[in-house]
């Protein structure tokens, strides 16, 4: 009995397709990861020894935190003219908000913060942005985000690197640029997909410069600038990515997966592939396992994606406590630093002005948690932060230089790092479990989806 590929693809287990289901031209990777920072590297004075990425889907500060003790979270918004719209309560599953470059460019209306109202339309259907992009999610289906955010650190000033959608966001949690030179960047998803290096022939992307002028970028799969794989790389540091395998129109008899690394040439045809895990679940299995790499990202299936307009139950809070709990109960609790935030506002309301360091962001701000033994405790953090702040932590923690110079695009040298808020003199923060509707079993029992967490 011929079996459909992603059932192929989730009984072969990960760990053993790591050594064993290399591509041609690539070597396995066998070296185990462990506990222990690498060898032979002087670190800093600090106990982190692992940093977690938990990345969801679209959603703004407000939308998750509108109410939110200490933080800047109203439940009244703003729209054109000055008007107050006061923010409802809404389910998940709510029609998909436009929220490309463009929209957000309308969406904060030169700092005004009132273009929400009338930018912003789902699929074109007028009326759609008010009833839904003036919105947030009762704490009901967000407990364990708000859980998180009161035990540890919610940082209230996390700003998306660049305006625009999930692509361009990804690619910037893992090089803090999408830079193609030092003035001009790639904006919005490509022109056809897959929207990496598998991409058919003659596709390109989209790009702005700073004179925000429009233009064609090249083929989306990119070697114009580094990644954090090659500073990572060069140190020793091991290093994880964990996305979820796509099937589609395009590749029917193949897969690829989700992963910003796909769009990274070195990475996508060079050994460094085997760094990319699928499905995400495995990291569940691989920390019970006692392996966890010094800096990892972790991106989550359609099935559990925080996106709009999903068709399941509202799973992603679920997910994340998952992740976080099983990291939380192993040993690699005291040496490790999570955090979970949102790659991109996915066309809800937002209060916080984004500061301008780019012609191409900053984007409209996101939640973002810190979780840690050293995290400060119950704290509201208003440090401005942006997505190369999560970087340059790390590069803090394994002792990296940047990936390039404020000048040349590169978002982690300009950008304040999240360790102000971290207390490393404090009595480490005992793990207390994150509840959750759903247990870890439902995410580990759970086929691949097979579609993408976001495509807009």
């Amino acid at each position: 009995m011929k079996l459909p590929i992603w059932r192929l693809v989730w009984t072969v287990p990960v760990t053993a397709c790591i050594s064993a289901c290399s591509a041609p031209g690539q070597a396995p990777l066998t070296a185990p990861l462990s506990a222990r920072a690498p060898a032979k590297r002087k670190l800093p004075a600090t106990p982190i020894r692992h940093v977690v990425i938990i990345v969801q889907e679209n959603r703004s500060f407000d939308n998750l935190f509108a109410g939110f003790p200490g933080a800047d979270a109203p439940l009244v918004g703003k729209g054109y003219g000055g008007t107050d719209i006061p923010l409802v309560a809404i389910p998940f599953n709510t029609p998909d908000i436009d929220h490309n470059y463009f929209y957000g460019v309308d969406d904060v209306d030169g700092g005004k913060m009132d273009g929400f109202s009338h930018n912003v339309y789902a699929y074109g259907k007028s009326g759609y942005a008010v009833k839904y992009a003036y919105s947030y999610l009762e704490r009901s289906l967000v407990e364990p985000y708000w859980k998180m955010a009161e035990r540890y650190t919610l940082a209230d000033r996390m700003f998306p690197t660049e305006q625009g959608p999930s692509w361009t966001a990804h690619l910037d949690l893992i090089a803090g640029t999408t830079n193609v030179t030092p003035s001009t960047a790639v904006i919005n998803f490509p022109s056809t997909s897959p929207y990496d290096c598998w991409a058919p022939a003659g596709t390109t992307t989209q790009t702005v410069n700073a004179q925000k002028a429009l233009g064609t970028g090249p083929f989306p799969c990119f070697d114009q600038f580094r990644t954090m794989a090659d500073t990572l790389d060069a140190a020793g540091v091991s290093w994880r990515y964990y996305a979820p395998a796509i099937f589609g129109d395009t590749c029917s008899d193949c897969g690829y997966t989700w992963s910003a690394f796909s769009s990274i040439k070195n990475v996508r045809n060079g050994s460094d592939w085997h760094n990319v895990i699928s499905p995400p679940p495995q990291i569940l299995r691989d920390v019970a396992n006692g392996q966890l790499a010094g800096v990892t990202w972790v991106v989550p299936d359609d099935l559990y994606s925080d996106h709009s307009e999903v068709t399941q139950r509202p799973w992603g809070p679920s997910w994340v406590a998952a992740v976080v709990n099983a990291i939380g109960k192993s040993a690699f609790w005291k040496s490790t630093a999570i955090v979970v935030l949102w790659d991109e506002w996915g066309g809800f309301y937002d209060d916080a002005r984004p500061p301008t360091p780019a012609f191409n962001g900053l984007g409209i701000r996101v939640g973002c948690i810190i979780i840690s033994p050293y995290a400060k405790r119950h704290y509201v953090s208003h440090t401005q932060y942006e997505f190369g702040s999560v970087l340059k932590f790390a590069e803090q923690v394994f002792n990296l230089p940047p990936l390039g110079s404020t000048a040349d695009g590169y978002s982690d040298t300009r950008s304040n790092s999240i360790i102000d808020s971290f207390n490393f003199k404090q009595r480490p923060i005992k793990f207390k479990h994150v509840d959750a509707p759903y247990p870890p079993s439902h995410f580990l029992g759970l086929p691949p989806s097979a579609r993408a967490p976001d495509d807009d």
